[in-house]
């Protein structure tokens, strides 16, 4: 039996890219923290660059080649004081989206995990 990786399990970058895309709209329509994301549509060029930095991310933390470059957690969400409601509905929108992407149980599990472990860089800072 082969085991893969997480970036694997995934979809690699595509799937990666994929899932960012999905995960970035689905921010845009939840009401509960669309203030935070919809401004982006303002700014194309601005939305590919956040985007870019969390495919990267996303990659180099689930054990792809790439290498992320972009911010720390607290330094990218700094000031915006995040706070737990707002947290929760971004997770749940990752999770949905993982979901809709026919991704496993057991992913979606450890997605879930990395969220949760990223929290207090996240909220209130």
């Amino acid at each position: 039996m082969t085991t893969t990786n997480l970036y694997e399990r995934l979809g690699g970058e595509r799937g990666i890219a994929s899932l960012v895309d999905d995960i970035v709209e689905s921010h845009m329509q939840n009401p509960r923290i669309q203030a935070r994301f919809l401004p982006y549509r303002e700014d194309p060029d601005h939305l590919e660059v956040v985007k870019g930095h969390l495919r990267d991310f996303l990659a180099a933390g689930s054990g792809g080649s790439v290498a992320y470059r972009g911010r720390s957690m607290p330094e990218a969400h700094r000031g915006m004081n995040i706070n737990e409601a707002e947290y929760m509905a971004a997770v749940d929108d990752i999770l949905d989206v993982l979901d809709r992407h026919g991704i496993d149980p057991q992913t979606r599990q450890e997605m879930l995990g990395i969220a949760y472990s990223l929290k207090g860089e996240i909220m209130h800072v």
